[in-house]
């Protein structure tokens, strides 16, 4: 599990009344104003147990959270690490990330990281992304598996991010979930933020960011269903809080579900299986695949021999 830093609780005076939001914060804080506006965009602080604007005015009494970011850390080193690399060009690369290792470093995970083992495998990476994250443009779980594009410069980086924020990037899952669903597709169009007491999770609430989320099933396993799923928002841990919240948890999420499951399975079962892109310096549409993981493979295979009665 991810070290991630206690929160600052702070309980506004009658005489800071009036305040904006991200001043009042400063001022009861060694955070600069800006640091503090940006951890208030991410969603990372609190008013009354609700996300709100730098610009809201507080009021006596009103309780603020904060949770600070991580600790920048400095010296990334290459590592010779294997790295499944599915396609590369001058601009981009796209890897197969495996399950269980964490995208870029931090507190807790320093190095052993895609993003130590891409700087040994490929040379030229955006710099957008600072020391800890050269040519990361997107990330997913430590514990979900499969796709993500590598900026390899920064023109590459500014057009992959605005394909991303404009939904033009098409990603596709591959979830086993908890149960049989009633109805063959659907969607989930429930808005993510911060959960407000948990602070590593997230949480569908009204006051979070727009996320939704399309699946439709491919296989029914009676206690389990196989989904594909479809991201039409990024939002963190956006799949597996929807799965959760529309009681179809992911088999093996020990976040959102259960950890202990049937198979055997550690880690939620959640694939990026497909990544559909504009090439930054073409404009050719690129499709990339990459199949289920050995242990997913195995899950299915164990759940279609139960089922057939062998």
């Amino acid at each position: 599990m991810e070290q991630e830093l206690l929160s600052i609780e702070l309980t506004v005076p009658p005489e800071k009344a009036g305040q904006r939001l991200d001043a009042f914060i400063a001022g009861e804080t060694s955070f600069s104003r800006s640091a503090v506006q940006r951890m208030i965009d991410s969603g990372d602080v609190l008013l009354n147990m609700k996300e709100a604007p730098s610009k809201a005015k507080v009021k006596a009494g009103d309780e603020v959270s904060v949770t600070p970011p991580m600790p920048e850390i400095t010296d990334i080193l290459p590592q010779d690490i294997p790295l499944d690399i599915v396609y590369q060009d001058a601009d981009i690369a796209v890897i197969n990330k495996p399950k269980g290792m964490v995208v870029h470093p931090a507190a807790g995970n320093p190095d052993g990281t895609l993003v130590n083992a891409i700087m040994y495998h490929i040379k030229d990476l955006s710099g957008i992304g600072g020391e800890v994250r050269p040519g990361i443009v997107h990330r997913i779980d430590r514990m979900t598996s499969g796709l993500l594009v590598i900026a390899k410069n920064d023109n590459a980086h500014v057009f992959l991010s605005d394909q991303l924020k404009t939904h033009a990037v098409s990603r596709v899952y591959y979830a086993l979930c908890e149960g049989n669903f009633r109805e063959d597709s659907g969607t989930v169009d429930a808005p993510i933020a911060r959960h407000r007491t948990d602070r590593k999770k997230m949480a569908v609430d009204p006051n979070g960011r727009s996320a939704v989320t399309h699946w439709r099933v491919l296989e029914r396993f009676g206690d389990m269903t196989l989904l594909r799923v479809e991201l039409e928002t990024g939002r963190t841990h956006q799949i597996r809080v929807h799965m959760a919240y529309i009681k179809h948890p992911i088999v093996g999420d020990e976040v959102y579900g259960h950890a202990k499951n049937s198979l055997g399975i550690v880690g939620q079962a959640l694939h990026a299986g497909e990544l559909r892109l504009t090439h930054p310096a073409t404009g050719e549409e690129m499709v990339f695949t990459a199949p289920l993981p050995e242990e997913f493979m195995n899950a299915l295979e164990k759940l279609r021999k139960r089922n057939s009665g062998r």
